[in-house]
């Protein structure tokens, strides 16, 4: 399983909201290539970019940053989303060196679409799936919906997509642990590999995802944690290969 570094772009700088609110961040860096630098130094195997402002905005409005990081580190699988919403953005992304796009929003709106860049872009394309009390949540998570996130999950298993990234809304940011129990079973109703993400604080809430990795939980994004040194990523990958290997 592996420990995959949060960085989210706002206005140029790399935040971490509460909850998906805007008006509720946490600066920490104005230089986001050195903080990529700093989670590589610390063992990072791959990167996890948000284009927060594109996630409102419903098109890339940090697009140069990304391809600065992307062209910094070439060897380094890197994973975008926010605001990914035509097959033009999704092309621009690799061509700047991206390993992966997430599609999110524009997957519960247009399922169909995921289809297609999964035949255009095979093996490319990530969904993000944002839950609020287990509603998909969408545009930024501005708008909750009707739809259970195991039901549109469901829909994508024959698409082809490479993992979900799935987010408990009411854990991100928050520092209250992971919700182990929704992600596993995410995971075994789509039978497709899922990243966590939301919640995690510690190395317990990392222990507790690795012990469960074999039913389909592939990586563990962590943003505040690492942030704010509850936790320590390189001890985090060290704990992962031990208990079931990368």
């Amino acid at each position: 399983m592996l420990i995959i570094p949060a960085i989210d772009l706002k206005d140029g700088q790399c935040v971490r909201l509460r909850q998906g609110l805007m008006d509720d961040s946490t600066v920490f860096s104005d230089d986001p290539v050195a903080m990529a630098r700093r989670w590589v130094d610390a063992g990072a195997r791959r990167l996890h970019l948000v284009d927060l402002n594109g996630a409102f905005a419903g098109k890339p409005v940090n697009g140069d940053i990304v391809k600065a990081i992307a062209t910094e580190f070439p060897e380094l699988p890197i994973q975008i989303g926010g605001g990914i919403r035509n097959f033009e953005t999704i092309q621009a992304y690799l061509d700047a060196g991206v390993e992966y796009v997430i599609i999110g929003t524009k997957a519960v709106k247009d399922p169909d679409f995921v289809f297609e860049a999964c035949k255009r872009f095979p093996s490319r394309i990530i969904v993000g799936l944002d839950a609020k009390d287990g509603k998909v949540a969408t545009d930024g998570w501005a708008e909750v919906s009707e739809i259970e996130a195991i039901d549109l999950a469901r829909q994508f298993k024959q698409a082809g997509v490479s993992a979900i990234v799935y987010t408990d809304i009411n854990r991100d940011g928050m520092m209250q642990g992971v919700n182990v129990d929704a992600t596993v079973r995410l995971a075994k109703a789509c039978e497709i590999n899922v990243i966590a993400s939301g919640g995690v604080t510690d190395i317990e809430d990392v222990r507790a995802l690795a012990k469960v990795a074999h039913q389909g939980i592939t990586g563990a994004i962590t943003g505040r944690a690492i942030y704010e040194n509850t936790l320590d990523l390189r001890e985090a990958q060290q704990l992962c290969d031990a208990i079931g290997g990368p």
